[in-house]
């Protein structure tokens, strides 16, 4: 698990330009509800998880999502397109610059703040969350993908299921 409490890494601007890269296509590919490719965006042993602040500084392992590798991650938009009753809604995606926080070989720790925003189309659009990720990305000399993305959102009261991912 990536600590979020060591002092920023020195990255240079070609590294952050990369992570920063990354975070955005990884947010526009949720908000365009081009959900097929977000598996891509990890490793095959890829972690994804979602919790709040209160358990994560609790060192809770279990989240509100907690996929432990690619295949799971497919089997969640699989669900979410075929077997998921749900309200039609969108998120549109504020993704700051990420801070590193590490490195170990190839494999760097991030921290990154980020806003999500959904709309339901009958309504106006809302917060719906707001918090950080925490990653592992691995850097093979030409993509990065995520090792791990902790997602800790701010409030533990999440309104509604969370149906796509953060």
């Amino acid at each position: 698990m990536p600590d979020s409490s060591l002092p920023p890494f020195d990255a240079d601007a070609s590294l952050l330009q990369r992570i920063d890269t990354l975070n955005r296509r990884y947010g526009h590919v949720i908000d365009e509800d081009k959900l097929e490719e977000w598996p891509k965006f990890f490793t095959e042993d890829g972690r994804y998880m979602v919790t709040t602040r209160q358990n994560h500084e609790a060192n809770m392992p279990v989240g509100l999502i907690l996929c432990e590798n690619r295949a799971m991650i497919e089997d969640r938009i699989l669900a979410l397109r075929s077997a998921n009753l749900f309200e039609p809604h969108s998120y549109r995606h504020l993704i700051d610059p990420p801070v590193v926080t590490g490195l170990d070989g190839i494999e760097y720790s991030l921290q990154t703040s980020f806003a999500c925003f959904r709309t339901v189309q009958s309504s106006a659009p809302e917060i719906f969350c707001t918090g950080k990720y925490l990653d592992r990305i691995i850097d093979d000399g030409s993509i990065l993908r995520f090792k791990e993305r902790i997602v800790v959102c701010d409030s533990e009261r999440i309104d509604t299921l969370i149906v796509i991912p953060l």
